[in-house]
């Protein structure tokens, strides 16, 4: 039975999701709104922290919380925009890079062969 609400779609494909990444999240006790972070900081370094919020989709007041804990794991580093001295500009570090790279191939080695609404 395929479901017709794309709202239990999603969620189903995110459930799948979060199966194939939780094993390298739990590496450092990380969550998927830190892997969506992650992966906007890697795919267009130099963002600003309102624009990682918007689109990790992610809200604005815990951003903060999870960026201060991927800077802490060594996975993002954060600076001061040199353009504009008041706002912070995020990039994953080497670190980062390697572990992005580790949970895209995780993603792209999950079990897609079932779509959304077929029995897990």
């Amino acid at each position: 039975m395929n479901p017709s609400s794309v709202a239990v779609q999603v969620r189903q494909v995110e459930a799948r999701l979060r199966r194939a990444l939780q094993p390298i999240l739990d590496e450092h006790g990380l969550t998927m709104d830190h892997w969506r972070i992650v992966a906007v900081v890697g795919d267009d370094p130099g963002l600003a922290m309102s624009a990682v919020a918007s689109l990790a989709v992610v809200p604005a007041a815990s951003l903060t919380r999870h960026m201060d804990k991927l800077v802490e794991h060594g996975i993002v580093v954060r600076r001061i925009d040199p353009a504009d001295k008041r706002r912070a500009v995020v990039a994953l570090s080497p670190r980062g890079e390697e572990y992005a790279a580790r949970l895209r191939a995780a993603e792209k080695a999950a079990d897609w062969s079932q779509t959304a609404g077929d029995t897990p």
